[in-house]
Parts: C-alpha cells; structure tokens; sequence
C-alpha cells in the first residue's frame, strides 16, 4: 500500500513539473523589410492578448510588434529559410490593463522559414512566416518558449521576398516555463509530503 501511494505522488509530480501556461498575442499591419541580411518587421500593432496575468481577452490598440532574423540562408521550392537569432519584441502601451514597456524579449531559437502558401491573380504573393522563439518576460523572472506565424503579401517586382511588404495578421503563442527554483520547491514539497503520507502509513 505504501509503495502505491509513493508511486501515485511520484505520478503527479512529473507532470506539475512539465506544466506551462501560455499567453496568445496577434498583430496586424507594419513593415516587413527583406534583404540577404534578413528580414525585419516594424511598426505592427499588437490588437490582441489572451491569457496575460490570467486575464481573458484584451482588444484595442495595446502596444507593438516587431522583430529581426537572422541571414538569408537559401530557397528550395516555396520555402526561404532565415537563420535564427535577430530579435523578437513585445512591448505595451499602458492601455486596457497591459502593461507600458517591454511585455517580451526573445530571438529565434532556430532556422525561420518564409513560406509561399498562395499566389494571387492581382499579382501578390501570399507568405506565412514561421519561427521558434525563446526569450524572458518584461519582469525577468520567467523564462519562456514559443513559437509565432506572421502573413505577409508580397507583389511582383519585389524580387520574391526581397524588398517591402505590408503585413496582413500575425499570431505568436508564448509559453511560460516556471523557473528551476519554482521546480525545485515544488520537489521539494512534494517529498515532504511523502515524507508525511509514509509516517502516517506506519502509525
């Protein structure tokens, strides 16, 4: 009976351990500027956030957008892979309850792919960019991991990718991974709840 109960609190613990909440975004308009060097985005205004502080969906005007990749790496079909790093920002602007400054700062954890998903007899050309991200929140305390899809429409005479185009919507999902110090506590905890469970068995 004993070993059951431990077993059955050792269940538990692994996946309180791997738990994460997470923080949907989505922006709409700004700039995105190609060239070997990368891609940029300027000027995008964060219109959406689900779940920050625990809070529902907030709508307006509540902050910006924008991010950097790293080099162009190369083109194979309808994909055009980036190299990592470069930057990606969050940033509020006070209003509905967000908060005024830095939300999130990461970069790209890996390759970034700019991904052909449509062409359009007006001549435009439909992208979707998709990257991993990596980054703290504006406090510092939280590590997190996520992942963000941009679209972009971009016209002939832009050489592809290359050059300017207006963005049509972008979604990024942030998960926050607690701090090894909030794991450690939590293990802790736990085997001293153990610890409890186990006395009383053998009283």
């Amino acid at each position: 009976m004993k070993r059951i109960v431990l077993m059955a609190l050792l269940a538990l613990a692994l996946p309180l351990a791997g738990f994460a909440s997470s923080v949907d975004f989505s922006n709409h308009n700004g700039t995105l500027t190609g060239s070997s060097s990368g891609l940029t985005l300027t000027g995008s205004v964060l219109t959406d956030v689900d779940g920050l502080g625990g809070a529902g969906l907030v709508q307006g005007n509540l902050g910006t957008v924008s991010f950097s990749t790293g080099s162009f790496i190369s083109t194979v079909g309808n994909i055009s892979t980036f190299n990592g790093g470069g930057s990606f920002v969050i940033t509020g602007n006070g209003t509905s309850g967000m908060p005024s400054g830095v939300i999130f700062s990461g970069s790209f954890t890996g390759p970034v792919e700019l991904i052909l998903v449509a062409s359009s007899p007006s001549g435009g050309n439909e992208y979707a960019l998709v990257g991993s991200i990596s980054g703290t929140w504006g406090n510092g305390l939280q590590t997190t991991t996520g992942g963000t899809t941009q679209n972009f429409t971009f016209f002939t005479g832009k050489n592809g990718w290359m050059g300017t185009s207006t963005q049509g919507s972008g979604d990024t999902l942030i998960a926050t991974v607690p701090e090894p110090g909030t794991l450690g506590l939590l293990g802790t905890g736990l085997v001293g709840l153990a610890g409890l469970v186990r006395k009383k068995l053998k009283g």
